[in-house]
C-alpha cells in the first residue's frame, strides 16, 4: 500500500515540477485519535478502485482531440436560497476568463453547476413547503436563468443530483477506499450547520459561533467514515514548495501553507443523521459528506449525458483542470481537501485555484438582517449585464474584497462605457456619415502611417493581454479603456470636425483621422469582449461586421489593419445607455440637508437587448 501511495504521491509531484527534479517521497504514516468501529464495507480485489489511474503528461495545459484544452470552474453552487451577488461576481469573472482564453484558440470546458445535497438543502426545502427534489429543481433553475441574464456562456452545468454525477462519486469513493483512505470511527465535535463542517474550538468566536457565518456550532456525536487526511500532510507541504501556483492569490498561498502547518486532521466523509445525499457504498445508513460528493462534480461535468459514465472516461475527456475560481470562504476545501483525495485516487491535481474576496455594500457585510442585500437579477434588469460585468470586473481588484455602491457603479458606468467608448463612436460615425457618406476612404494601416497613436494602442493591447493571462481583471479593463482615451484625445486633438471645414487636403486628412479613430474603436471591441460582449457586439456591429462575424473574432484581431477601404460603417446609434440621476421629491421625514439632491437611478430608454453573441 505504501509503495502505491508513493506512486500517487510522485505522479501528483511530477505534473507541478517543471523541471523534473528528483522528488523524494517517504511512506506515510496515519495519525488519529477516533475510536475504531470493526465493521468496514467490503471491496472485492477486482474492484475498479484498486487500479489507480495515473496521469503521465507533463503539458502545462490539457490536451482533448488533440487541442489545448483551458478547463475552468465556478464552484458548484448551494442550492440552499436564490443566487446572490457574490456567486454572480464568481460566475462572472469567470465567463470573462473563459471568453479570452476562447480568443487565444483554446478549446474551453467552462464549467459551473449546482451543489444539492446535505442537510441544509433538507432543512430549507422543509421551511419553503418543497420536497428536496423540488426545491433543487427550483433553485438550480434560478442559476441557469440568472448566468442567462448576465450573458454567462457555460460548457458545461453539472448537478450533483444528476445520476452520472453519482455513478461517478461511488466509483472515485470505491478507489479511495481501496487505497486505505477510508476508515470508520465514532467523532464527538462543533458542527456548523451551514459550512456543513465540524470546527475546531480554536477557530470559533465566542460561544462557540463560526467565524463565517457567526452561527453558534452544535454538539455532535456520530459514527462516521473519516478521509485520512493527515496521511497527506508532508505531500501537499512538498507540491506548495515546489509549485506555489497552485493556490493564488499569493497571500492565499500564505493562508493555506499556515493551516496544513498546524496540523491537517482526519475529516469525516459521510452522515449518519443526514438522508439527502448519496448512499456511502454498502451501507444504505449514512450518506456521502457534501464535499467529498460535490467536488467531484468537477469531473462528473466532463463526461456526456447518456452514456456510460466512469470514472476513466470522465478524466479523459478534460482533467486536470487549469483553474478552479473560487470565494476564499471555500478555500480550505479547494486546497487541502481536494488535492488530497485526488492524490489518494491516483489523479492528477488542478494547475490552480484562485480564491477572491467578499463583496460588500457601501462599505458594510452584506446581510438580509441589515436589510442591504444587493440582488444580481434586479441589478441586470435595472441596469443591463454589460454595466454589472464592468463595474465588478474593472473595480474590485480580483482576489481582493471589494465595495458596491449605487452612487460609484453609476459614475464608473457612465463615465467609461457612455462616455469614453460609447461617445467616442457615435460622434466619429456621425462625421464619417456627414462627411464621407459613412465609407472609409483608406485601409486603416495606410491611414496610420506615422502615426504614434497605433504604437500606443499596440502597446496598450499587449498590456491587456498580459493582465488578462495573469488574471488581473480590472487592470485589463484599464488597459483597454486606455486605449478608448488615446482615441478620444486624438480626436480633440486633430479637431476633424474643423479640417473638413477647411476642405481640399486638410478634409482629406480629416477622413483618414475617422478611419484611425474607427480602427481603435475595433480594437475596443476585440479586446474589451470578454468583459462586456455584448456592447462589443454592438460596436463591432455598428463598423458594418455581422454577428458571425464577431463570432469569429480571436485575439489575432486586435492587431492594427482590421478596417479596409470602401467599407461601408452603419448608422451611428448609442451603444450603451446613459444612467441619469432623476431627482424625485422625498417624504418628509426623508428629506436631505438643504443643498443636498436625493432621486432614484433610471437608465436613459436606449434598446438595452440586442442579440447576444457567444464568444
Amino acid at each position: 500500500m505504501a509503495a502505491r501511495i508513493n506512486t500517487s504521491l510522485h505522479n501528483a509531484l511530477s505534473l507541478l515540477n517543471p523541471f523534473n527534479t528528483p522528488l523524494n517521497t517517504k511512506p506515510f504514516t496515519c495519525r488519529n485519535s477516533f475510536r475504531f468501529s470493526k465493521k468496514l464495507p467490503y471491496y472485492s480485489q477486482s474492484s475498479s478502485g484498486k487500479r489507480a489511474l495515473y496521469c503521465t503528461s507533463s503539458s502545462q495545459e490539457s490536451t482533448v482531440d488533440g487541442a489545448d484544452t483551458f478547463v475552468l470552474t465556478t464552484p458548484l453552487y448551494y442550492v440552499n436560497a436564490p443566487p446572490h451577488m457574490g456567486s454572480a461576481y464568481t460566475t462572472i469573472a469567470a465567463d470573462s476568463i473563459a471568453r479570452f482564453q476562447r480568443l487565444l484558440g483554446k478549446k474551453v470546458i467552462f464549467i459551473t453547476g449546482t451543489d444539492e445535497h446535505g442537510e441544509k438543502i433538507a432543512t430549507s426545502a422543509a421551511a419553503s413547503g418543497r420536497n428536496p427534489a423540488e426545491h433543487c429543481d427550483l433553485i438550480s433553475q434560478s442559476y441557469r436563468t440568472l448566468w442567462k441574464d448576465l450573458d454567462i456562456a457555460y460548457d458545461k452545468f453539472i448537478r450533483t443530483t444528476d445520476p452520472k454525477h453519482e455513478a461517478i462519486v461511488k466509483e472515485f469513493y470505491a478507489r479511495v477506499f481501496a487505497n486505505g483512505d477510508i476508515y470508520r470511527a465514532d467523532y464527538e465535535g462543533l458542527y456548523c450547520v451551514n459550512c456543513e463542517e465540524y470546527k475546531d474550538e480554536k477557530e470559533l468566536l465566542e460561544n462557540n459561533c463560526c467565524p463565517v457565518h457567526q452561527a453558534p456550532c452544535v454538539a455532535r456525536k456520530e459514527d462516521n467514515y473519516f478521509f485520512a487526511l493527515s496521511k497527506y500532510q508532508k505531500p501537499l507541504e512538498d507540491i506548495l514548495a515546489q509549485n506555489p501556483r497552485f493556490v493564488q492569490p499569493s497571500y492565499r498561498l500564505n493562508e493555506v501553507q499556515s493551516w496544513i502547518k498546524s496540523g491537517l486532521r482526519d475529516f469525516s466523509i459521510s452522515r449518519a443523521l443526514v438522508d439527502w445525499g448519496i448512499p456511502v457504498p454498502d451501507d444504505n445508513k449514512q450518506t456521502i459528506y457534501v464535499w467529498f460528493d460535490a467536488l467531484l462534480g468537477y469531473i462528473s461535468a466532463l463526461t456526456e449525458d447518456n452514456k456510460q459514465q466512469n470514472l476513466e472516461t470522465a478524466v479523459s475527456l478534460g482533467w486536470p483542470a487549469s483553474l478552479h475560481l473560487i470565494g476564499k470562504d471555500i478555500l480550505r476545501f479547494h486546497a487541502v481537501y481536494w488535492p488530497a483525495m485526488l492524490m489518494s485516487a491516483g489523479l492528477n491535481l488542478p494547475k490552480m485555484v484562485f480564491g477572491h474576496g467578499f463583496l460588500t455594500k457601501d462599505g458594510m457585510k452584506m446581510g438580509k438582517s441589515l436589510g442591504n442585500t444587493l440582488e444580481p437579477l434586479e441589478l441586470v434588469k435595472k441596469f443591463g449585464p454589460d454595466a454589472v460585468r464592468y463595474f465588478f470586473l474593472r473595480e474590485v481588484e480580483f482576489g481582493n474584497d471589494g465595495d458596491y455602491s449605487e452612487d460609484r457603479f453609476i459614475k464608473i458606468v457612465n463615465a467609461h462605457l457612455a462616455n469614453t467608448i460609447g461617445n467616442l463612436l457615435n460622434r466619429t460615425l456621425g462625421l464619417l456619415k456627414k462627411n464621407c457618406e459613412s465609407t472609409l476612404v483608406v485601409d486603416s494601416t495606410i491611414a496610420a502611417e506615422g502615426v504614434p497613436l497605433k504604437d500606443t494602442v499596440e502597446k496598450l493591447v499587449e498590456k491587456a493581454r498580459t493582465n488578462y493571462e495573469n488574471l488581473s481583471l480590472s487592470s485589463a479593463c484599464e488597459a483597454v479603456l486606455e486605449i478608448g482615451n488615446a482615441g478620444n484625445t486624438y480626436m480633440d486633438q486633430r479637431a476633424p470636425w474643423f479640417l473638413f471645414k477647411q476642405g481640399g487636403v486638410s478634409a482629406e486628412e480629416a477622413a483618414k483621422d475617422l478611419v484611425i479613430i474607427l480602427e481603435v474603436m475595433r480594437v475596443i471591441a476585440v479586446a474589451l469582449s470578454p468583459v462586456a460582449p455584448c456592447l462589443s457586439l454592438k460596436i463591432y456591429s455598428q463598423l458594418g461586421y455581422s454577428v458571425d462575424q464577431f463570432n469569429s473574432i480571436t485575439w489575432s484581431d486586435t492587431k492594427w489593419g482590421g478596417l479596409k477601404e470602401g467599407q461601408v460603417m452603419e448608422q451611428a446609434s448609442p451603444v450603451f445607455a446613459r444612467i441619469e440621476l432623476n431627482p424625485e421629491k422625498e417624504e418628509e421625514e426623508n428629506k436631505p440637508k438643504v443643498g443636498k439632491k436625493t432621486g432614484k437611478a433610471k437608465v436613459k430608454v436606449v434598446d438595452q437587448t440586442p442579440t447576444v453573441a457567444e464568444a
